[in-house]
C-alpha cells in the first residue's frame, strides 16, 4: 500500500472515530434534555475531550450546547452531518421552550352559575327590631378569598360569644376571662360586646332540657329579654338539643320577639318541623339548619324548611370538630357544599354557621400536659382559633366562640384578608404566636 493510500485509510479511520464522538455527544445532548443520561458499555479514549454545557438561569432552560465538527469531517462522513443535524434540532427545540416560558401569564377567569343568598342577622329600629348592630352574610359567587381574580366575598365573617343560661362545666381559661359574670348571662353577654367587642351573642338554654333543669319556655323567654336589653347586637338563641322541647321553647321565644329578627340554633330532621316553622315564618327570625356532615341530609331539611320559610333566611351548620376531634371532615363537607351551590345546586346555596367552640371537645384542649406543649391557658385558645381558621378557609360565615382571645385573633385576620393592598410582610401575621399568656 503507498503511502498515500495509508494516509487516506488513516484520514477515513479517524473521520469514523470523530463521527462517533459526535454522535454520541449529541444523543447526550438531546437526552439531557429531557434529564436523563445512561451509558452503558461505551469506552472513550481520547488525547483531550471537552464538553460544555450551559447552566440554567432563572429564566430560561438550559439549552445543550452544539459541538460542530470540522469542515473536513462533515464532508468525509455523511455519518457526522447526520449527527450534527440531531444536535442542532434539539437546539432548535431548546430555543423553542424558551419562547413558550415568555408567554405572558393571564388569569383564570372562573364562572360560577350560583350565588350564596345573603341573609341578615338582627333587626334595626328601621326594621322593626331595636338592634344597633346587624350585619350580612353569604352573597358569595366564588370560592373563599379567591384573590387570583382580585376577588374578595362581599360581607366579612361575623364573630359571636357564647354563654350559657345557667352553670355549666367550662375550660378554666374561659373562667379567668369572664369570672363572676358567667353565673348572669346577660352580665356575661355584657362583657362580651362591653370588653371584648363580640359582634353578636349566642345564648344555650341548656337548663330547659328535660334530663337537665326542664325549665319551662316561659324561662327561656325571660333569659332572652335580658339579653336583649342587656346588649344590642343580635342575638343567636340555642336550644338544649332535644327535639321535642326545643319545638315548643322555640315557638314561645319567637311569639314574645317577632321583629328582633333573632337566630334560631338549630333546626333537625328529628323535629317536627311543622310544628314550629310555620311559626317562626310569621316573624322576621333566621333559622340555623343542623345536618352534621351529611350534604344529603342537608338538602333534605332545608327542602323541607322551604315550605314555609324563605331561602334568605336560613343559615347551614355542618357541623365541625376540633382538631384530632373531627375537623378534616367537617372541613370536606363545608368545602363540597360550598362548591356545589357555587356550581347551582340551590339547596346548598346557604352560609354557614361554624359552632367551632366544639374544639374544646379535644381534651388536648383543656388538659395539662407537657410544657413542651405551652400552658393550657393559651393551648385551649389556640385549638380554638386554628379551627376557626381552617372553618375561615371554607368561606364560613357566623362563628360562635367561647373565648375572648379566639375572636381577638380571628377579627385581625378577618382584617388581613379584607385589608388591600396587603402587608409586605405576611410572616408578621404570626406575631401573635407566643409562649407568654397574652393581655385579652
Amino acid at each position: 500500500m503507498s503511502s498515500k493510500e495509508s494516509k487516506k485509510a488513516r484520514d477515513e479511520a479517524k473521520a469514523g472515530q470523530e463521527a462517533t464522538i459526535y454522535s454520541l455527544i449529541a444523543k447526550i445532548a438531546e437526552a439531557l434534555e429531557k434529564g436523563v443520561v445512561e451509558l452503558y458499555n461505551v469506552e472513550i479514549e481520547a488525547d483531550e475531550l471537552e464538553v460544555r454545557l450551559l447552566s440554567p438561569t432563572p429564566t430560561a432552560p438550559p439549552i445543550p450546547v452544539v459541538i460542530t465538527p470540522p469542515k473536513a469531517v462533515v464532508e468525509a462522513k455523511p455519518e457526522v452531518k447526520a449527527a450534527y443535524e440531531v444536535a442542532k434540532a434539539v437546539e432548535v427545540v431548546a430555543k423553542k421552550v424558551v419562547e413558550l416560558a415568555r408567554v405572558a401569564f393571564e388569569e383564570p377567569k372562573p364562572q360560577f352559575s350560583g350565588r350564596v343568598v345573603e341573609v341578615r342577622l338582627g333587626a334595626s329600629k328601621e326594621e322593626g327590631g331595636t338592634r344597633e348592630k346587624t350585619y350580612v352574610v353569604g352573597g358569595h359567587t366564588m370560592p373563599a378569598y379567591y384573590y387570583l381574580t382580585g376577588y374578595k366575598p362581599p360581607h366579612p365573617p361575623v364573630f359571636g360569644g357564647d354563654t350559657f343560661d345557667m352553670q355549666i362545666g367550662l375550660p378554666r381559661a374561659v373562667k379567668l376571662a369572664f369570672g363572676d359574670a358567667m353565673g348572669n348571662p346577660a352580665e356575661w353577654a355584657r362583657v362580651w360586646v362591653s370588653k371584648y367587642a363580640a359582634e353578636a351573642i349566642d345564648i344555650h338554654l341548656v337548663s330547659t332540657d328535660p334530663s337537665i333543669k326542664d325549665a319551662p319556655p316561659e324561662a327561656a323567654v325571660k333569659v332572652v329579654d335580658q339579653l336583649l336589653q342587656a346588649v344590642k347586637v343580635p342575638i343567636v338563641v340555642g336550644g338544649s338539643g332535644n327535639p321535642e322541647k326545643d319545638v315548643i321553647v322555640f315557638r314561645k321565644i319567637v311569639e314574645a320577639f317577632p321583629s328582633e329578627g333573632l337566630i334560631i340554633n338549630s333546626l333537625n330532621l328529628d323535629m317536627k318541623l311543622e310544628d314550629v316553622c310555620p311559626h317562626i315564618a310569621k316573624t322576621n327570625a333566621v333559622v340555623i339548619n343542623f345536618s352534621p356532615m351529611d350534604l344529603d341530609k342537608a338538602e333534605q331539611i332545608n327542602r323541607k324548611t322551604y315550605d314555609w320559610i324563605p331561602r334568605n333566611r336560613i343559615i347551614l351548620d355542618l357541623n365541625i370538630g376540633g382538631i384530632g376531634y373531627g375537623t378534616e371532615y367537617g372541613f370536606t363537607a363545608m368545602e363540597r357544599a360550598r362548591l356545589s351551590g357555587l356550581l347551582g345546586n340551590e339547596l346548598l346555596q346557604h352560609p354557614f354557621n361554624v359552632g367551632a367552640a366544639n374544639a374544646w371537645g379535644a381534651r388536648e384542649a383543656w388538659i395539662t400536659m407537657d410544657p413542651y406543649w405551652g400552658p393550657k391557658e393559651i393551648r385551649g385558645p389556640l385549638w380554638e382559633a386554628l379551627t376557626s381558621i381552617i372553618c375561615l378557609l371554607t368561606g364560613a360565615d357566623y362563628f360562635m366562640l367561647v373565648h375572648p382571645l379566639t375572636v381577638k385573633t380571628m377579627k385581625t385576620i378577618r382584617e388581613y384578608l379584607f385589608s388591600e393592598p396587603k402587608p409586605k410582610d405576611p410572616e408578621k401575621a404570626l406575631d401573635w404566636l407566643s409562649k407568654a399568656l397574652p393581655v385579652i
